[in-house]
């Protein structure tokens, strides 16, 4: 007898179809799994036969083919158990499948018969919303998150067992979602404990308002990770649609939020030993990388000097797209990656800089660390600002602004972007057409740009980049036009920095 069901697979951060087969015929027993199965899938055999036992139902001692379509789409994983043990209950005529054909099933099953949560869940649960069918059936672990799609109905399952219910039609309908159910997390970092940078706090504001990558490099202790640490407590919060976003990308990562979205934007911080395939993502099949996991949120790169070559330089198209495309003999995956990068570096490998009588880096070492950081790379940097150590009486003084004023600011900005731009959009993403109609340069401005043009030694980019720096500086000003202060102060944040 043949029996179909069907399930989802994970592709890069998305989900596609998979049709489950199922034929049972007269022979010797036998369970054989077609359909360019991993190992994880392969496995499923031994702890499907196991849970419909311990589950009350009678395994068929017959000959078994399971097949996972399209045959040459590669499937990775545990999430196919549920499915394959449903088809091989409908074939052997121990559920009726009528019903169970018009569900997507995913879950991984326990030897005991329970389902088991899965990664990728949101995912699933979103190609669900977008394929012909009644819902989808998860484990109970992974209905909060199932429920984030709107309009979806989900079933929650917390063993083999209830295949009865749903194969009945007796499941009740998942109840519709709560708009925005944000999930409490620690306290952000305040910025008031960055004392004694006004530079700074000022670069760090700026890139918090118009989603600019930002370069900082001084000597250690100045302040450049603990400025890092509080820029997502100034950034405006997730917008609903954001905080599915990069709730689908953490569960497909592995790290599934089962109580609501996330709370606030993602920050990752990479050791600086990271693989160039850890970073920007690669594996087989793909796997997201730190700058996808990074997605609406903060890339942070500490001791940037130390990073190797390649992978900085891969990260040269993800910042001017915001998606990465990871390519291999079976076709390409696409990740989104409009994150925000802060980078933070030391003028030279001992970290004092070689004008400091404490240096004792050699020429040759210190050309070959500015030579990490190519200067197309370098380049795509919006902000680049040196700092020093902060002196004791700054140290001691009273605290800077706290995070709550400094982000009412960039709250105030990052609508006027909105109305300019359009929703989702910042300054960092303007294009040329978009700065040609939108920016709002006078004409003491545009001067002042043409003259420090020669002085900054500015590349075409970087040009356009002053640009989004100084509409941005404007936007934090409530001024509608970008006037010939606001270049000069994009003008220094461009300066500032070094190789």
């Amino acid at each position: 007898m043949l029996a179909r069901t069907r399930t989802l697979a994970i592709v890069g951060v998305d989900a596609t179809g998979v049709d489950v087969e199922v034929d049972i015929r007269r022979g010797l027993p036998a369970f054989t799994l077609v359909g360019l199965p991993d190992a994880a899938v392969r496995e499923a055999r031994e702890r499907v036969r196991a849970a419909i036992v311990n589950s009350g139902f009678e395994f068929p001692l017959q000959r078994i083919t399971a097949s996972l379509a399209p045959a040459d789409l590669r499937k990775a994983g545990p999430g196919f158990d549920l499915a394959i043990a449903a088809a091989v209950l409908v074939a052997g005529g121990q559920l009726e499948g009528a019903a169970l054909e018009r569900w997507w099933l995913a879950g991984e099953l326990g030897l005991d018969g329970s389902i088991r949560p899965l990664s990728g869940v949101l995912a699933m649960a979103e190609q669900a919303g977008h394929l012909d069918g009644d819902g989808i059936a998860v484990a109970a672990a992974n209905a909060t998150e199932a429920r984030l799609v709107e309009g979806l109905r989900v079933a929650s399952l917390g063993g083999l067992r209830d295949l009865v219910a749903l194969a009945s039609g007796e499941v009740p309908r998942a109840p519709a979602p709560e708009p925005s159910p944000l999930r409490g997390g620690a306290p952000l970092p305040d910025l008031a404990d960055l004392k004694g940078q006004p530079g700074l706090r000022r670069g760090l504001e700026v890139a918090a308002a118009g989603g600019h990558a930002a370069l900082v490099v001084g000597p250690p202790g100045a302040g450049k990770s603990l400025a890092a640490r509080r820029l997502p407590s100034i950034m405006p919060p997730l917008s609903r649609r954001e905080a599915i976003e990069a709730t689908k990308i953490a569960s497909v990562a592995g790290r599934p939020c089962r109580d609501g979205t996330l709370a606030s934007r993602p920050f990752r911080a990479p050791h600086h030993t990271i693989s160039t395939a850890g970073l920007v993502g690669g594996g087989s099949p793909p796997r997201p990388g730190e700058i996808t996991l990074a997605h609406h949120g903060v890339l942070f790169l500490d001791e940037l000097g130390e990073f190797s070559r390649p992978a900085l330089e891969a990260l040269r198209q993800p910042l001017e797209d915001g998606a990465v495309t990871i390519a291999r003999a079976r076709g390409s995956v696409r990740f989104p990656a409009r994150f925000q990068l802060f980078a933070a570096a030391n003028p030279c490998p001992c970290g004092h800089g070689e004008g400091s009588p404490r240096c004792g880096c050699s020429p040759e070492r210190i050309r070959a660390y500015a030579a990490r950081l190519s200067g197309a790379l370098a380049d795509r940097f919006d902000i680049a600002l040196g700092v020093e150590q902060p002196s004791a009486a700054a140290l001691d003084g009273d605290p800077g602004e706290s995070s709550e004023v400094v982000a009412g600011r960039v709250a105030a900005a990052r609508k006027a972007q909105r109305v300019r731009l359009g929703e989702g959009r910042s300054n960092a993403t303007m294009s040329d057409r978009d700065i040609a109609e939108t920016a709002g340069l006078d004409r003491d401005a545009r001067s002042r740009l043409v003259d420090g043009h020669a002085s900054a030694r500015l590349s075409g980019r970087g040009w356009m980049r002053v640009i989004r720096i100084a509409r941005t500086c404007a936007d934090l000003a409530g001024s509608r036009a970008v006037t010939a202060d606001h270049v000069d102060e994009a003008l220094s944040m461009r300066r500032r920095g070094g190789r």
